[in-house]
């Protein structure tokens, strides 16, 4: 039994992706999704209609799946990967979304033969405006890198590094991201409320502006660094409040330690 793509791990990443794919690149009859939370896959079938098993162990004893997308926590990697080491071969791409899983490790469990692409997707990807980042190793064809490719681009950009070292720190910027952009929301709003303004009031200008500035920088042409500049008045209300935020101990340096913790944690998780 031939089939396109093995979904493993069905929880929000996972179902980001797959969101995306169904509405660009296959069909529900393309995917077989492996999730062991029966509510959550109950859900991916009445959202989606695809098919749904419990574990490896309940997927058809003649699958030969074309491409495995390994969306398990990567605390959970160990138990699950073992399973799908019988799918490895030429005709199987792995591609693996873990944070920290190295392609040293999907090679110890897979075998040194297998195609492995290792990817840091983020969740922006439910509404097609992820980024994904990906690094092929040496076994992975022109076709199969082409595929993962449109895979990856059915739920946003697609950037590819030459150095597997560099998916640590994308992991720590753009996988953990849009969790950043969200607290920058929650404190803006409480700052709001501190100065005055009721809370719904406070909350509906720090989401709203956030989004709409977000969507400005995405159509805008100039650097991040001239749209700040350009609504920043000499001496004006937002100098002021720039004058805090970008002093030498305030959010730079903050971001810059907060990456390298997140790099760092991404490393650890290698195993």
């Amino acid at each position: 039994m031939s089939v396109k793509l093995l979904l493993v791990g069905g929880g929000k990443m996972g179902e980001a992706m797959l969101a995306g794919w169904l509405k660009n690149s296959l069909t529900p009859q393309d995917v077989i999704v492996v999730e062991p939370f029966e509510a959550t896959g109950q859900a991916l079938i009445d959202t989606y209609g695809i098919s749904v098993v419990s574990d490896a162990e309940a997927l058809p004893a003649d699958l030969s799946p074309e491409t495995i997308v390994l969306a398990v926590k990567p605390q959970m990697m160990d138990a699950a990967i073992g399973a799908y080491a019988k799918y490895t071969g030429p005709d199987c791409l792995f591609v693996s979304i873990a944070a920290g899983k190295t392609i040293r490790y999907f090679e110890q469990h897979l075998g040194g033969n297998a195609a492995i692409v290792r990817t840091m997707p983020n969740t922006p990807a439910a509404v097609g405006r992820g980024i994904t980042v990906g690094y092929p190793n040496a076994n992975v064809s022109e076709a199969q890198r082409t595929w993962a490719d449109e895979l990856l681009h059915a739920v946003g950009v697609v950037a590819w590094v030459d150095d597997e070292a560099h998916i640590d720190a994308v992991t720590a910027l753009s996988g953990g991201g849009p969790a950043y952009v969200f607290l920058l929301v929650e404190v803006m709003a409480k700052a709001g409320v501190a100065a005055g303004l009721p809370k719904e009031l406070s909350m509906q200008l720090a989401r709203t502006t956030v989004a709409g500035s977000g969507e400005l920088l995405h159509q805008a042409s100039e650097e991040a660094s001239t749209l700040r500049q350009n609504v920043t008045s000499p001496n004006g209300t937002t100098a002021e409040a720039l004058r805090v935020l970008m002093a030498d101990d305030a959010l730079q340096p903050l971001m810059t330690e907060a990456i390298a913790q997140a790099t760092k944690r991404s490393r650890e998780l290698a195993g």
